[in-house]
């Protein structure tokens, strides 16, 4: 008998089939025992009338006939006949997974995190990032993107500042690749828009909800723009198509979390940096540091205003302060002291970054010295510059961090198989 998957069981009701997964829960009563096993493909409650030895954890081989049961999920079980324990767990399993919540605190959620990833929730945030990882891809080619995959060990800072994680490379010192920037970049003079999804490294010595020092940026890079609303314009048009495909293809793990609803508005609402400063303290008496351009309360209230003014779960927050912004980043025109940029908040937190960048060569020199930066080590990349690059522009997200905002959950970690942060090197 050939297996079935558990999520094709109920196209064989009242015949005989072979299903192979994983026991979650085991249910004795006096005269029945209910074994949930999931594979893959889903879950299903099989019944068994007859003593068996398998126990919550085992690998496990099951034949039986499907019955329509309404009451169950899916709309059938399985009648068990006979059990095969393929491989059996040595020792209680230290977390419960029985529950519907496993309620653990993050530390033993990540420790335990091999067993934890086996809960039907927990599983349900990888099953929604699966969906954004496809469909990011997607949305990004149907838009005349071409994926490339940039180096991540590189001979200077990415962004030619601190946060770096410096690593011994053969007789030379080399760095971790904070963003793919200057590589995506020069991509643009080859093949005008590109995309990476790829991995990041930030050496920020953070304890924050929102923080860690590996993760998974989505970046985007398009030539021949006027300005950093086409950008903006384009990746909007991209947030609508990827989040439309998960809420079509994933509302099953999205109402795990009691969501419905996940759209994004067709012209995400634009507001400059310095007026929504001034609209947080008048309409919600709250000053933003002057040492900051947005902290993290600043950036919850401009969250609230989205939501109270526009009904919506995102705005771009533009033209944020020259000094605070990479030498790359176009200054304004309008105002020296702003730049041609974005941050896009989602519900109250930073997810994306993007900006014009400087073309051309002598700009870019120049606005290195005015912020002190020497061009050391970054050489590659300077000099494609002196070949005619086209306006150009681009944006880093967050992947992790898009997900945690998405379902609401308490911290980004939770959103990582396996996360790094200060203190966590394992597993």
């Amino acid at each position: 008998m050939e297996r079935i998957l558990i999520k094709d069981a109920k196209q064989n009701i009242d015949k005989p089939i072979l299903i192979m997964g994983r026991i979650l829960n085991v249910r004795k009563l006096s005269a029945v025992s209910f074994l949930q096993v999931q594979d893959y493909s889903g879950a299903i409650q099989t019944v068994w009338e007859k003593e068996n030895e398998a126990k919550m954890g085992d690998t496990v081989e099951i034949k039986g006939e499907v019955k329509k049961d309404e009451r169950a999920k899916g709309g059938c079980e399985i009648l068990g006949q006979e059990i095969k324990v393929l491989s059996a767990s040595i020792e209680d399993l230290p977390i419960d997974l029985a529950k519907k919540d496993l309620n653990l605190q993050l530390p033993t959620l990540l420790d335990q995190r091999a067993l934890s990833l086996r809960h039907p929730k927990v599983q349900a945030i990888f099953k929604l990032y699966d969906l954004l990882l496809k469909h990011y891809g997607s949305a990004m080619r149907a838009n005349g993107f071409t994926e490339i995959k940039t180096p991540k060990i590189l001979c200077a800072a990415s962004e030619g500042g601190a946060n770096f994680f410096k690593i011994k490379y053969f007789d030379q010192t080399a760095y971790l690749a904070q963003s793919p920037q200057f590589y995506k970049q020069m991509m643009v003079g080859v093949f005008e828009r590109v995309f990476e999804i790829g991995t990041t490294f930030r050496a920020e010595p953070s304890f924050t909800t929102r923080h860690v020092s590996e993760y998974i940026s989505l970046d985007g890079e398009m030539g021949f723009i006027n300005g950093f609303e086409d950008v903006a314009k384009m990746l909007n048009k991209v947030l609508v198509e990827v989040f439309g495909r998960i809420q079509e293809e994933g509302a099953e793990f999205l109402s795990v979390y009691g969501i419905a609803d996940i759209s994004v508005p067709k012209e995400i609402p634009m507001v400059k940096l310095s007026e929504i400063r001034e609209i947080i303290k008048k309409k919600y008496n709250y000053d933003i540091p002057e040492t900051t351009d947005i902290d993290p309360e600043g950036e919850r209230l401009a969250g609230r205003y989205a939501k109270e003014e526009f009904n919506s779960d995102f705005i771009f927050i533009t033209n944020y302060f020259w000094k605070d912004k990479p030498f790359y980043t176009m200054p304004s025109t309008a105002n020296p002291e702003e730049t041609e940029g974005f941050d896009l908040l989602y519900k109250g937190v930073e997810i994306v970054t993007g900006s014009q960048r400087i073309h051309k060569y002598d700009e870019l020199i120049e606005n290195m010295k005015k912020k002190g930066i020497k061009p050391d080590g970054m050489e590659y990349y300077l000099e494609v510059f002196k070949f005619a690059m086209p306006p150009h522009g681009g944006w880093g997200m967050g992947s992790e961090r898009l997900i945690q905002q998405m379902l609401g959950l308490g911290s980004i970690k939770e959103a990582i198989l396996f996360p790094r942060d200060v203190k966590r090197l394992s597993p």
